[in-house]
């Protein structure tokens, strides 16, 4: 369930990220934006489109397209008209930019999926502090593509490195008592 604009302010996304919902409204695709993008499927844009709810304004990333199908005439086909039901996964805002390089919304350009900073240079006015990943399902005409997220969990391999390296003290130190004690007798 998409949690309402009164909580908005109190979400905690380590809780909510990856959550999955399902909206409905009205895509605004006058006020979408590009996001740079390197997924499986190449280099390319992710398409941000704020969807108008009664629950008020979401930005979904509708999905990828390639370099060739970043103007929006090149995939009017997939510009859903009219109220349309979204199911994608909660995801958190990302100020930090992206590819080591810092959004220039002045310019247009952007390297990082900034809700924020979408809505100022959007004027979107309110709209909620996380963006929605939509699933696979097909878009008509079949831009933009879905369901592209990755899942991404806290990195702890040194952690897990760590452990099996003292395992391994421990095991060969374990094997050093025993060949002494079984030599002695």
């Amino acid at each position: 369930m998409l949690p309402t604009p009164g909580s908005w302010p109190r979400l905690a996304m380590r809780d909510a990220e990856y959550r999955r919902v399902r909206l409905s409204g009205t895509f605004d695709h006058d006020r979408e934006t590009l996001v740079q993008a390197l997924t499986e499927r190449g280099a390319g844009f992710w398409v941000l489109t704020p969807l108008r709810t009664p629950q008020g304004t979401v930005l979904v990333n509708r999905g990828f397209v390639p370099p060739e199908r970043r103007q929006s005439a090149t995939r009017s086909a997939g510009q859903i008209g009219g109220g349309t039901t979204v199911i994608g996964l909660m995801r958190a805002s990302e100020p930090k930019g992206g590819f080591l390089r810092a959004n220039d919304p002045a310019a247009g350009r952007w390297h990082s999926r900034d809700v924020a900073a979408i809505a100022r240079a959007r004027r979107l006015g309110a709209v909620a502090p996380f963006f929605v990943d939509a699933d696979a399902s097909p878009n008509p005409g079949g831009y933009p593509l879905g369901g592209l997220t990755v899942v991404s969990f806290r990195n702890s391999h040194l952690v897990y490195a760590l452990t099996w390296f003292a395992l391994a003290a421990l095991s060969g130190g374990a094997a050093v008592v025993a060949l002494r004690t079984r030599g002695g007798r």
